[in-house]
């Protein structure tokens, strides 16, 4: 019987990466990555530099996610074992990021509750990216423990 995922000792390639752990978190990381993107970019930016912040996390992770996303369905890693300790090491560095990003605009939004109408526009949209920014720590997150189970593994 023909299973749909790979051991963890192989990368994935093609289509693969749509159906194999932890690969299959590209599309939510990518989705909730980018609604963060947008509704920060739809805010009024004050203070600027959290937020300044959270934009260049929320940009440089969704393009990055994106390249690594077509390398790996390229297959241009070619089930090196370097690659699966690169994958580690970026699903980390993005969680850590996101992380600082998210932990920024929770501080900005809860500092700004007292000086904007609650059902403000701007409030709502502050609000939303903070919880999607805590979404996609969590998917970086997960993704990078099980890119560590998956290195190791090599």
């Amino acid at each position: 019987m023909a299973s749909n995922t790979a051991t963890m000792g192989n990368l994935p390639r093609g289509i693969g990466i749509c159906t194999t752990i932890p690969d299959i978190l590209y599309l939510p990381e990518l989705i909730f990555g980018g609604l963060v993107w947008i509704l920060v970019a739809c805010t009024l930016v004050v203070p600027a530099n959290p937020q300044g912040w959270v934009m260049f996390v929320s940009v440089f992770c969704f393009t990055m996610t994106f390249i690594w996303m077509v390398v790996f369905a390229c297959g241009a890693h070619n089930n090196r074992g370097s690659w699966a300790a690169a994958d580690f090491a970026y699903h980390g560095i993005a969680a850590f990021f996101y992380l600082s990003a998210s932990v920024a605009l929770a501080k900005v939004t809860l500092e700004i509750k007292d000086t904007v109408p609650l059902n403000s526009r701007n409030y709502k949209l502050d609000i939303s990216a903070v919880v999607f920014s805590y979404v996609a720590t969590f998917l970086y997150f997960i993704h990078t423990i099980l890119s560590a189970i998956r290195w190791k593994s090599f």
